[in-house]
């Protein structure tokens, strides 16, 4: 499970006496715990990986922004934030296998019209989680479902 990899990993880099990546990892496993605590119940890997692709989208808006601010440190901790977290989500899709998955699943469903975009959408986001960004992917449903 991603939770427990997480713990194991914190406890290697505190041996190996790696500031930056005990902090990293603690921010994330202190996310996953705040999950726990709210629900009242562990997370499963679904819910890790859903905890960790909002983890990045947050690194990235703020990676973003340090960029345009000119504070390339704070930069610099973000994108190694973001590299230690892509390191727990699963291997991303390349956009042909993301295009050959919504012509499978509009196909499925007989999705023909742009009505039928949240039952795509929803049947789409079970199978790409943590895969691909769901952004580009909402765009392509609608192109297709609007042509």
């Amino acid at each position: 499970m991603i939770k427990e990899q997480v713990l194991e990993d914190v406890k290697s880099a505190m041996k190996a006496r790696d500031k930056q990546r005990v902090n990293a990892l603690r921010l994330v496993a202190a996310e996953i715990k705040r999950k726990e605590v709210d629900e009242r119940r562990p997370v499963d890997d679904a819910t890790a990986i859903a905890i960790l692709e909002k983890m990045m989208k947050q690194r990235k808006d703020s990676h973003g922004q340090y960029l345009a601010a000119g504070r390339e440190e704070l930069a610099a901790q973000e994108a190694f934030e973001m590299a230690l977290i892509q390191s727990y989500l699963p291997e991303p899709l390349s956009a042909e296998e993301v295009e050959a998955l919504v012509e499978q699943v509009m196909t499925e469903m007989g999705a023909d019209h742009i009505s039928k975009m949240g039952q795509v959408m929803g049947a789409l986001k079970a199978q790409l989680a943590g895969r691909a960004d769901m952004g580009p992917v909402g765009a392509l449903v609608k192109a297709r479902l609007s042509a």
